[in-house]
């Protein structure tokens, strides 16, 4: 096959090894900088240019498409769809996965466990955004914020109003969840591929954080997720539409619950923790996939 990969930093850990796993099983493989691609928006013959070149021949398409570039990078995706190639992650599944609300509000109404979330622009109301979720400690997030940045704990009421009016003073859009304290600092990522958990990690946050991301001092293990929580892992990935995703969750006392569903989840992390080759799982799903005109939505949504 001919592949191309959307990202932004070729020298990236979890890129490096996905192009490894393509030249091992004997494809080909370019990196394509997301940024540097322009279109051009023909019906008769949609098409994405490159340095001056037409991107074209392609069997599949594999977005890494970071958080910050968002909008452009679904752009840029959308318009490979729109030529018939298939994308390991669809555009309209990566949109969905980013927007916070939009994947809680999802998840919440196909059933899936979550923590009691309030969401809120205007912050007058913050005893009652408080109140809503069960009292104090709550967490507080801004609705765009990526990698633990923009995610604080408070732990009592007074100090929780503060950070609600704070944030309410940016005229930003926050999230006020409940705290899971039996999580212990901890979640589960389960990396789905093609609708079955191919492996699991338990994230510890450093000493002192209660959030678990790896990139802030946390640490990981491989660990065994019960059917429970690998129901809930693939059918958060099936409602998002997600081929390729991390699904993070916490172990609760009424079972778990998912915080997000990353829809460009790093390999580092998980391939580290547990072995498993996951560059080369998700080679192995495109090898069986990737087909012109396979597309869900061809661009659309």
């Amino acid at each position: 096959m001919k592949l191309a990969m959307l990202a932004r930093n070729a020298a990236l850990y979890s890129h490096k090894r996905i192009v490894a796993a393509a030249k091992a099983r004997g494809h080909d493989i370019d990196v394509i900088d997301t940024l540097r691609c322009y279109m051009n928006i023909a019906a008769h013959r949609p098409e994405v240019r490159y340095r001056g070149r037409s991107l074209e021949g392609y069997d599949a398409v594999i977005p890494r498409i970071g958080a910050s570039i968002t909008f452009y990078g679904s752009a840029v995706l959308r318009q490979f769809e729109m030529m018939d190639v298939y994308p390991l992650n669809e555009s309209v599944a990566i949109s969905r996965s980013r927007d916070k609300l939009r994947c809680l509000q999802l998840l919440s109404r196909k059933g899936i466990g979550l923590p009691v979330t309030a969401f809120a622009h205007a912050t007058s109301q913050a005893d009652d955004l408080i109140d809503m979720v069960g009292g104090t400690p709550v967490v507080i997030k801004l609705l765009e914020g990526t990698q633990g940045i923009g995610v604080v704990l408070a732990e009592t009421r007074s100090s929780a109003k503060s950070m609600i009016e704070a944030f309410g003073g940016v005229e930003a859009n926050i999230l006020v969840q409940e705290f899971i304290k039996e999580a212990e600092g901890s979640d589960i990522r389960a990396f789905v591929i093609g609708g079955r958990v191919v492996a699991a990690m338990q994230r510890t946050g450093a000493p002192d954080d209660f959030r678990s991301n790896l990139h802030r001092g946390g640490k990981a293990v491989s660990v065994k997720v019960t059917p429970e929580e690998r129901s809930t892992a693939v059918r958060a990935a099936k409602i998002m539409g997600l081929n390729v995703c991390g699904v993070d969750m916490l172990r609760s006392n009424h079972g778990p619950v998912v915080m997000e569903v990353n829809s460009t989840p790093g390999l580092e992390g998980i391939e580290t923790a547990t072995g498993v080759d996951i560059a080369g799982l998700i080679i192995e799903f495109l090898e069986k996939n990737a087909s012109p005109g396979k597309t869900k939505t061809k661009g659309e949504g």
